[in-house]
């Protein structure tokens, strides 16, 4: 093959290439999609979980009214009697963005329901997701490492887990932004355009608008740029990758009502102001350095240097006025129980007792991400041959994200992709080395017969020779350039230019040498040793693929609102949730109120259209802690709080019958930990049998005489005789008891719902009141008046 032809199939591999990789990242986009779809074709198309069914409502409220209704739609069916100011207290990004698919798709003709448009959103962005990171991998590592990170996360089981069909909630398009933030800044960081960088701060915007989570890209960013400035890789690039965002993602964030001055007033996004401002004092020293003598360059640093850190410390005096009024000094509770992970079983059990923000067990790092555990490490050590402003971007990405998803579950989300990237650029690495030493091989003993000369990929033992040859002899010309350096005088005028003049030279001669070395060392590789590797890997990835699309067909599909089961005689179907929303949407009033535990708030406002007293937003402790020391008071003295709220109905969620675990029994310690959080007489031991939670003939009278133990017992022993709890594996110890203040109102076919009717007061008979009047002393009046308790207490 002669030169010209070699030039000339050059281009066209390239462009085969890029048609080549642009089809797999389709049919990756077509597998994100697909795999997600487990849960509308083995249940129905329906919304998942809690949260999810807020944001469809919010999402059908905007539709219906537009925009300008939804950014002042005062809420009053939750939070009775305090409502909801919505447009500022949510994240919009979800909402706009699945309204404006709906709106698009009307406009197209596309007649789909506002419902369908939120069970879709989520595997729509898993797949732009997936052609996020390909982008970002292949800023750091190449082509092959960013098409197998975007194979791996359209598969991977944590994202998997929030963003099935149906899972209509912010991670679902969040992921997105993040790693599109992300690969914006390392594209930026490669090519220093201003362009990049104001889109930039743009997609941060994004993802202020649709998740919390965003206060992770603007601590990880400063730090990532703290890290290049004190390794001395400070460049005009990292300072246009950095400073507008800043500034412009700032202003913008700003803009978002839920977030507001938040953006600058709160401790969270004090690091990047700090690094900011130590950013412009190194720019301006390397201005400085340019135009400046050596003396003169010293005079400046150190009035530059005393300058700065007389700004820095008023900054930080400024920052230390503003948070000392606060007694988490600017954090939020979120926050601070990921710097300490301690703080919320401590201070904020609200925050501890969702499950989502328990620390993981290990079995639960190689359920959602498997494999990929095992393969970070080696990515980690490839991205540091050679390590650049990128690869160790991906780095502290990983490394900060494997601490955070160590303090709460919930954020091995965000180590997913990151997990993804590592994986990708270490199998992408291991198989081009293997795949180098086969072909090598393989082609170098065919054509050491053919002997074709013109092949650059002979692998003759000529071309061995003249390979060792040329790289004796670059070695020996390399001595001797540095032996004529060392027999020149040294003269100050020209010593500067003799070391430029010795590193150009030697530049070319160590790049040789390192491309001869580099192309030598998979070719020592054995045949037999590379394809047992390549094998072992194809398995490896095997077993990858087998165990996501199980968990995205089994663990993580199933919708909440609608539980099975397999037994002997078959599956049972259980949907007792829905069974008992619709009781209330059509056996009650359009004005009646509803207490529940806080979980079930969205659902019920969602699902039955009834006021709520508390839901999952738990802006509000009191509130909460209110209706926890209600389910834990006896029952006179929880009807009297729940009258004192206008409460008609009281919804309770009960497992004993079926097995359900997450009924309001298991969770009912955590109504007494917030409720005692708020009302002091409310006690936890109280409720223990030698530190122990009983539900049986050993647990306490205060527990068996609690509001929530009578509502999920009643008539219990009616249904096997026995009264036996499935869930806590034994018999109840209080079977037989009658409600005085409540009435039965509906029970489930399952008994998983149960909802009962508040009585309403007694009428007063006058005679016996003045009776009772007449013969009672001075020492009863007082104790009548006594005897009137505060519901509060």
């Amino acid at each position: 093959m002669s030169a010209s032809d070699t030039d000339k199939g050059s281009p066209l591999r390239h462009a085969f290439g890029n048609v080549f990789a642009f089809f797999i990242l389709i049919l990756i986009g077509v597998i994100a999609f697909s795999i997600r779809l487990f849960s509308v074709i083995k249940y129905e198309s329906v919304i998942h979980e809690f949260d999810p069914y807020f944001n469809y409502r919010v999402t059908q409220f905007l539709t219906k009214n537009g925009i300008y209704d939804f950014w002042n739609w005062f809420d009053d069916r939750t939070w009775y009697p305090l409502g909801r100011v919505i447009g500022g207290t949510v994240y919009p990004g979800l909402t706009l963005t699945a309204g404006t698919m709906w709106w698009i798709l009307n406009s197209l003709n596309i007649p789909l329901s506002v419902e369908t448009v939120c069970v879709f959103t989520a595997p729509v962005f898993s797949a732009n997701a997936a052609w996020a990171t390909y982008l970002l991998t292949k800023e750091v590592k190449g082509t092959g490492a960013g098409l197998t990170a975007a194979a791996l996360l359209a598969m991977v089981p944590s994202y998997i887990s929030r963003s099935v069909a149906g899972s209509y909630d912010n991670e679902a398009v969040a992921i997105f932004a993040l790693i599109f933030t992300f690969y914006l800044y390392v594209k930026t960081l490669n090519t220093g355009s201003l362009f990049f960088a104001t889109l930039n701060a743009i997609s941060y915007f994004y993802m202020v608008c649709s998740w919390g989570g965003y206060t992770f890209i603007i601590n990880l960013i400063p730090m990532h740029v703290l890290l290049c400035i004190v390794t001395g890789r400070y460049s005009s690039r990292l300072y246009v990758a950095y400073a507008p965002l800043v500034v412009l993602g700032t202003l913008l964030a700003a803009l978002v009502p839920v977030v507001g001055f938040n953006a600058v007033m709160t401790s969270e996004h004090f690091a990047s102001f700090l690094v900011f401002i130590i950013l412009h004092v190194v720019a301006l020293v390397y201005y400085i350095k340019g135009i400046l003598s050596p003396k003169m360059f010293k005079v400046a640093v150190t009035l530059i240097i005393s300058m700065g850190l007389a700004v820095c410390c008023a900054v930080g005096a400024v920052l230390v006025a503003l948070v000392a009024s606060s007694p988490t000094k600017g954090w939020s509770g979120r926050s601070l129980s990921l710097l300490d992970p301690t703080y919320a079983s401590k201070y904020i059990p609200i925050i501890a007792s969702v499950s989502e923000h328990q620390p993981p067990t290990w079995p639960s790092y190689f359920m959602d991400i498997n494999v990929l555990a095992f393969l970070v490490p080696a990515g980690i050590v490839a991205c540091f041959l050679p390590l650049s402003d990128a690869s160790s971007f991906v780095v502290l990405y990983i490394v900060t994200s494997v601490y955070f998803s160590g303090v709460m579950v919930r954020l091995m989300l965000v180590l997913a992709p990151a997990a993804c990237i590592m994986s990708g650029i270490a199998l992408s690495e291991a198989f081009a080395a293997f795949t180098r030493s086969i072909k090598f091989q393989l082609l170098g003993t065919s054509e050491t017969s053919s002997g074709d000369p013109g092949d650059t990929n002979s692998g003759s033992a000529e071309t061995r020779h003249d390979v060792a040859n040329s790289d004796k002899n670059e070695v020996v010309k390399a001595d001797k350039i540095e032996e004529k350096t060392k027999e020149r005088p040294s003269r100050k005028s020209k010593k500067k230019e003799k070391e430029k003049e010795k590193e150009k030279e030697k530049e070319p001669i160590e790049d040789s040498l390192k491309s001869h070395i580099d192309k030598r060392k998979p070719r020592d590789l054995p045949l037999e040793a590379s394809l047992i590797a390549l094998v072992l890997l194809v398995l490896l990835c095997g077993f990858y693929v087998v165990h996501c699309v199980w968990a995205a067909a089994e663990a993580y599909s199933a919708p909440s609102i609608v539980l099975t089961s397999h037994s002997h005689d078959g599956l049972h179907v259980f949907d007792d949730f829905r069974e008992g929303y619709a009781w209330l949407s059509h056996n009650t009033d359009v004005d009646d109120k509803v207490a529940s535990w806080w979980d079930y708030g969205y659902q019920t406002t969602a699902m039955a259209n009834r006021t709520v007293i508390v839901d999952n937003n738990t802006w509000n402790n009191t509130h909460i802690a209110t209706v926890g020391t209600a389910m834990s008071s006896p029952e006179k003295a929880a009807w009297e709080i729940f009258n004192s709220l206008d409460v008609k109905y009281v919804l309770v969620v009960f497992g004993g019958l079926v097995g359900y675990p997450s009924d309001d029994i298991n969770k009912f310690l955590w109504m007494v930990r917030i409720g005692g959080g708020v009302f002091p007489h409310i006690k936890e031991p109280d409720y223990l049998r030698d530190g122990q939670y009983r539900i049986d003939s050993q647990a306490t009278p205060t527990m068996l005489n609690c509001l929530m133990y009578k509502l999920s017992y009643y008539r219990f022993i009616e249904t096997d005789g026995k009264g036996f709890d499935r869930v806590r594996r034994t018999e109840i110890g209080k079977k037989y008891f009658k409600l005085t203040y409540f009435e039965e109102a509906f029970t489930s076919h399952h008994w998983m719902v149960r909802i009962y009717k508040l009585k309403p007061p007694k009428n007063r008979i006058r005679g016996k009141t003045k009776k009772s009047k007449s013969k009672t002393s001075s020492k009863s009046s007082k104790r009548s008046v006594t005897s009137k308790r505060n519901p509060w207490q």
